[in-house]
Order: structure tokens, then sequence, then C-alpha cells
């Protein structure tokens, strides 16, 4: 009996050891866990690829591999582990699959042999060997050809094999030369985090490879094919894009492709992307969104080929006006507005078109989320101008539907349309792939909040909504985290704003924490139940700090008129906001202490803690990422113009009294607050002057302050061992100023 209860014992005491494992999450932590891409599922429905990358934090590297899961269930695994690979792409008779690599010759497209009774890769080969190096690349669906990408010289247009010769010998001559300097006679001579070199990006395609022969090789069709150029001349075809969907797409038959271009002459000050069409076999490409002077991007064909969806903006030179799906009749050249048509007052994300071609299903920003939306596309609801209504009425359609909550992206279908495949993120976890059936479940009315109060709308569940991929759990089990907690209160012009808070692990609500005060960037992008690892909220909160962030005026998710509110008005309403929402967690929640805050932001947000500065003292320490602190001198140093000359109503000389009313620089004699400074030298979106200017004042103004320089890194701290630098560096003078000795 007394060995029994001694098992017990130990036993009770083995199981609260496990339970008291956990720890907070570490850098270390966060290095460790691995990067889901996309869900690419096989054409028999059995695999589902994608890529991962992993960290090596000691090496500073980054490398993607390409995995593969069963749709129905198991383990995920390593598909081709002796190379690296990103961006896998099936072939229609899924017995290839084609991929990016770095082996040799730089980003080159590859393609796979794959045997899907056992779910193995049986051969490997090179398919592109293209000096100016591949990317992007997509199987056609007749799988004759596949598409690719590559930054080429203009001026090498022309006959295929003379062209890649010309680009060949311009590159090798471009690199050996001992002269780097730059000869411009326009504006966009540098931008994000490089300068040009006077290449542009064009659309490739090539003669795939047939099936692999008994001997595991990939053979070409006859010679060696020479890539075709088809968007030939001195424009980016696709435009620059930091992620997202494709800007390019194959027609369902394989013999056009719709891409997105903007031809506008001062692209600088221009956000006119167009899309066109143009022939597999080369041609004259045609404008089809030629009387749109806004953005038209991400074309996609509906199966059956009758239409071309893409996503439209109406505002020409404002990068954040709505983003509308829209859709394009190829018969009769007509188009229309989805998302007015069902008065969906959001930006539209990813979106995809169930196999059937009835259905469109997309994302979109929704009060810190990113549901899953659903469209149908009935004869009756894609009514195009001068057409006739069919029935039912336009009165009695259907609103759009909102099918699962959270924070959603990548849409894609199996190709039976039986399955809706995505990728799914929280404030706890990074992405994984998750699978849900197509068709909704129970449905309910739903009471939603909006600014002007309540609306009631149609919800329904996808049924068996369920994570495919697991690949970070060993991770996170191991890892304390708290959930988003979200509060609503009054904030400027009357209107009902939204804030996020996070608690600190083993969360106490008798004690007193203090607090870490983020302001998001953008400023029009949200934040919410997202993951980050630039800007971790959880790794915020490890060290014992309550995380607060508010989608203050500006924030999409919330309508357009919402986000329309911070033009001309940047330290008004979003700093009111700011405030007030601080102001309402400090009333709320007892365990805040008021005396120990300090707020942090990067991009519009160190405009805004630059702002703060100027403004009020009520934080004991502030950082400052590379932020905007001169107006006037960020505009000229700026390569996407468009943006502060939407923002600030024209340029310093046509508007200067706008550029001087939000400029954080002419309040610097009200200066008191210890701030740490951070920025890139690579930042060409604020340029690492403004942060120099920044530092130089709060010095010479003798006020507490410190500067993190990264003369490799652009907009973003990217690379493993500078992000250490940048968490450490800025979670040590937060404590400096928030955790005194005397407490």
């Amino acid at each position: 009996m007394r060995r029994f209860f001694a098992i017990v014992l130990v036993c009770f005491f083995s199981v609260a050891a496990l339970g008291q494992a956990k720890h907070p999450f570490t850098f270390e932590d966060m290095m460790k866990l691995k990067r889901v891409g996309e869900p690419v599922p096989s054409p028999d429905g059995k695999w589902v690829l994608f890529s991962v990358i992993d960290v090596d934090l000691a090496a500073n590297t980054k490398t993607s591999h390409i995995w593969i899961v069963p749709l129905a269930g198991g383990q995920e695994r390593i598909l081709i582990s002796d190379q690296d690979g990103t961006r896998p792409r099936w072939a229609p008779d899924g017995k290839r699959f084609a991929f990016i690599s770095n082996k040799d010759r730089g980003s080159q497209v590859w393609v796979a042999g794959f045997d899907s009774t056992v779910g193995k890769v049986t051969n490997i080969d090179p398919l592109t060997h293209f000096a100016t190096e591949a990317d992007g690349e997509l199987w056609s669906p007749d799988g004759k050809n596949v598409l690719f990408t590559s930054p080429v010289y203009p001026e090498c247009d022309g006959d295929s094999l003379k062209a890649r010769d010309c680009n060949e010998k311009k590159l090798v001559a471009s690199e050996k030369s001992k002269v780097k300097a730059l000869i411009t006679d326009r504006l966009f001579y540098r931008h994000w985090n490089a300068y040009t070199d006077g290449r542009r990006s064009h659309i490739f395609v090539i003669a795939a490879p047939e099936a692999p022969t008994a001997s595991g090789v990939n053979r070409l069709q006859g010679p060696t094919p020479i890539p075709l150029d088809l968007t030939p001349g001195d424009y980016d075809a696709p435009p620059f894009s930091l992620g997202g969907q494709d800007n390019y797409a194959f027609s369902p038959d394989g013999q056009e492709i719709a891409y997105a271009s903007n031809h506008d002459k001062v692209e600088a000050t221009s956000t006119n992307n167009d899309v066109w069409l143009v022939p597999v076999n080369g041609g004259p490409a045609r404008n089809i969104t030629a009387d749109n002077p806004a953005s038209d991007s991400t074309p996609l064909y509906s199966p059956d080929g009758k239409y071309i969806a893409y996503r439209a903006q109406q505002r020409p030179g404002y990068e954040s006006d709505r983003f509308r799906l829209m859709l394009y009749d190829r018969k009769t050249g007509k188009r229309n507005s989805l998302s007015d048509l069902y008065e969906l007052d959001r930006w539209v994300g990813t979106y995809a078109w169930a196999p059937g071609s009835n259905k469109l299903y997309f994302t979109a920003e929704q009060s810190g989320d990113s549901p899953i939306f659903v469209q149908r596309i009935d004869p009756w609801s894609v009514a195009f101008p001068g057409d006739a209504w069919d029935w039912p009425p336009p009165t009695e359609r259907d609103k759009t539907t909102p099918l699962i909550g959270g924070s959603n992206d990548d849409l894609t279908f199996t190709p039976d349309g039986k399955w809706l495949l995505f990728t799914r993120m929280s404030v706890v976890a990074p992405n994984e792939i998750y699978s849900a059936a197509s068709l909704p479940g129970d449905c309910k009315k739903l009471n939603v909040k909006v600014l002007e109060g309540k609306m009631t709308t149609t919800a329904c569940i996808l049924p068996k909504a369920q994570p495919l991929t697991r690949v970070n759990d060993p991770i996170l089990s191991q890892v304390v985290m708290s959930p988003l907690e979200s509060f609503w209160f009054d904030g400027a012009n009357g209107d009902k704003v939204e804030g996020f808070l996070v608690k600190p692990p083993n969360f106490d609500p008798n004690k007193k924490y203090p607090v870490k005060f983020i302001i998001h960037g953008g400023p029009q992008v949200p934040m919410g139940d997202q993951w980050s690892y630039r800007w971790n909220h959880e790794l915020f909160a490890a060290g014992g700090y309550v995380v607060i962030f508010i989608n203050f005026h500006g924030s999409p998710g919330y309508g357009q008129k919402f986000i329309d509110a911070i033009n001309g008005d940047w330290g008004g309403a979003p700093f009111e906001d700011l405030m007030k929402g601080l102001d309402y967690a400090e009333k709320t929640y007892s365990f805040i202490d008021k005396d120990r805050e300090c707020a942090l932001g990067a991009s519009y947000g160190g405009y805004m803690i630059n702002w703060i500065l100027g403004h009020t003292s009520r934080f004991k320490c502030l950082v400052s990422h590379d932020g905007m602190f001169n107006t006037t001198s960020a505009w000229g140093t700026t390569e996407e113009l468009w943006f502060n000359e939407w923002e600030f109503k024209g340029t310093p000389y046509t508007n200067r009294e706008m550029y001087d009313k939000w400029s954080p620089h002419l309040s610097a004699t009200n200066f008191k607050t210890p701030t740490l400074v951070v920025h890139g030298q690579l930042d060409y979106r604020l340029d690492v002057s403004e942060g120099f200017q920044l530092f130089t004042t709060l010095q010479r103004q003798g006020i507490p302050s410190k500067m993190l320089y990264f003369p490799d890194e652009g907009h973003w701290v990217l690379k493993p061992q500078n992000s250490q630098l940048w968490y450490k560096t800025v979670n040590d003078w937060v404590d400096q100023w928030l955790r005194p000795s005397s407490r």
C-alpha cells in the first residue's frame, strides 16, 4: 500500500513538473519556429505541397525547403531535404511539380518528378539556366508551357536567342565593372531597399518538359527551348510587390496570360497598374482596364474561362483606397464591381474561384481579423452596366456571406472543389495550413459591430475546419502564451475604436504590470489577432509586460471612411485615438501601472512616436523605428512619392502649410522623453536621414537617447542576428526606464 502511494506521489509530481516545464516565449524559441507557406494541392487531390523556411540563428541564414502532407490527414514531412526550394507548383498531370531553387546559377526553375502512389520525388532537374535568374514560375493549364519572371535589360528586347545573349553580356559587364555609378534621367531610380540597375521585371514562357522517362529524366520537347519574353518594353510586368497573390495568370486553355503592369511615365507618383492580356505565343498586349486611372491587379481567370476576376481601386495616387473585387466578362468586355454590388465596405485580400466557376471565396479585413467570405456568381448577380437584371431582383439579392473568422490567407481549392485550403495565424501561433469543406454548415443571424452601430448579417461556419499541418506544435507546446483580448472605446469624431491587449505569462490580476504601448505602421495596416516575427506581441509580453495596441483612425477593417480619416490629419484623430485608448485601458484594467508605460512604433508608428515626443510627456520612454521626423525632407528622399503627396495633399511647394502642420521636428523644443532611435541604411521608403535628424536633435537637446543603426537592413530588420540585436536593444531600453531599482 505504501509503495502504491509512493508511485502515485511520484506520478503526481512528475505531471506537475511537466506542467511547470512551460516557459515564457523567447527570441530563440521564435527563431526555431518553421515559417509555413501557401498550400498547393495536387491534381489528384491526394497531396498538398508547401514551403517551409527554417532559420539558423548561429549561421545567420534562412533556408526554404519543399514539404508535403496528405490531404486526408497525416504527418507532414520534408520532401526535398538536400536542396533548397520554394514556391512549388504542380504540372496538370500531377506527375511533376516545378519549384524555385538557388542550388545552381542563382534563382532558377527546377522540375521534380513525383510518384503520387507513395508521395515521393523520383528525380530533380533544372528547367532554366537564365543569367538574370528566374522566379515566380507557373505551369500552364494545358501542360505545354511554364511561365516565369526575370529582371532583364529592356534594351535587349527582340529575338529570343539574341535577347538571352544580350542580357548575359550586359549582366557580366556590369558585375565586372569597377565603376558602380548610376546615371538616371527620371525618378524611381531606387525602390524599397535597392537602387535600380536598368533592368525591368518581364514575364517569360518556356516549353515545359515531358513527363519523366523510365530513366528518370524530365525530357524537354525537342531542342533546348529558348524562353520567350511576353512583356517586352521599358516597364515592369509584373510590378513590384511585397507578397500576396500573383499579378499574372494563365487562361484555362493555356493560350493567354493576364498580368498587371504600370505604363505611366512618372512611376514615382503613380499607382496606375492596369490588367493586360497577351497571347502565350507572343504579340501585342491589350489593356482591359485603361479607363481606370487607379490600380488594377491580381487577375485570375474563372475555371470556365468566361470571366477574369481582379482587384481594383478607384482613386489614382492613393495606395490605401478600397480594394474592390471586380469581374470582367471576356466575351462582352464589360466590367462590374462585386464589392459595390454586394455593399462590401472592406478591402478584398486574396481570393480563389471555386472549380465550378459559380463562387468566389476571398478574405477581407474586418476588426483586426481577415475572415473568409464567399460570393455567389449567379447569372443575376453578375449583371453588367446596361444589362437587364434577371430574377431575383437586386432588392432581394443575398449579401456577401462571411464563412469563418480568424486571420486567414492564401486561399485555394482542391481540383474537385470539395475542400478549401488556406493558411491561418493568430497572436499565439504563426501560419499553419487549414482545410475546410467548401460547403457552409449551419448558418445563423449575427450582430456585427460597425462604426455606425450594429448590423445583422448571416454567419456560416465551415464544417470540419481543421489544421492540416502542425509543424510548430513541438515548440509552441513548451511555451506560455496569452490570447488576444479586445476592447472598444469612444475615440475621435465620436467613433467606436477597437483596442487590443496581451497579458504577460503567468499573469496575476492582483499585481501591477508595466505597459508596452505598440503603435502600428502603414498607417493603413491593421493590427489584430496576427503573428509577427518583427514585432511579436507575445515576445514583448514575455518579460512581464502588458502589451496594448490600438486600431486608430486610418486602420483597415472598419470601413473606408475610417481609413480615409487619417488623410491630411496624421497627428490629429490617430493621436486622439491612441491617448483615449490608453486612458480607457488604464481605467478599465486595474493591473495596469500607468506610471510605467513605454510607447514603441515603426514606420507610421515611428512617425507617431516622434509626434508624441512633442505633444505629451505621459510615457517614461519611447522607441522610434524608421519613423518620419521631418515631413519635407521625407518627401524629398522617398521613392514612392504618391504616398506623401496623397497623405499631405500635395508637395511641400504646393501645400507647405500641411507639411509643416504635421511635422514632428517643429515641436522639438517640447521633447523631454528618453528615446531609442532605430533606422536602416537601406530604407528608401523613409530614408535613414530621418533617423539621423531625430537622434541629432535629441542629443543636442540633452535628452537621454540612443541610436541603433543597421547598415545592412532596409525598412524591416530581417537578418536573424540583426533581429536578435534589435529585440535585445529595444527590450533593454524599455527595462531601463520601466524597471527602476527602487521597485
